[in-house]
């Protein structure tokens, strides 16, 4: 999530064991994964992409059930969601 290259934070994700760089990328990306998904009133999430940074904020888009979901999101420096919209 802030494109660190060191780091080994381990942590779990739907079911998925996941590496991440601290324990705030790994809440930042565990709180967006929800925001899809309540969003969506999805059960899960098969793909993401995401592009940007936290500086402008990401324009993201999200695959699952059959559907494609594009959002905009921003975090707070401890992952929590500062904006996150519909595009």
């Amino acid at each position: 999530m802030c494109d660190a290259t060191w780091g080994e934070h381990w942590d779990e994700v739907d079911g998925q064991r996941m590496l991440f760089c601290c324990d705030i990328c790994a809440a930042a990306f565990k709180n967006m994964i929800s925001a899809v998904k309540k969003a969506n009133s999805w059960s899960r999430v098969d793909s993401l992409h995401i592009a940007g940074n936290n500086g402008t904020g990401r324009k993201c888009t999200a695959s699952g059930e059959g559907s494609d979901f594009k959002f905009y999101v921003k975090f707070y420096n401890d992952g929590s969601i500062l904006d996150f919209h519909k595009l």
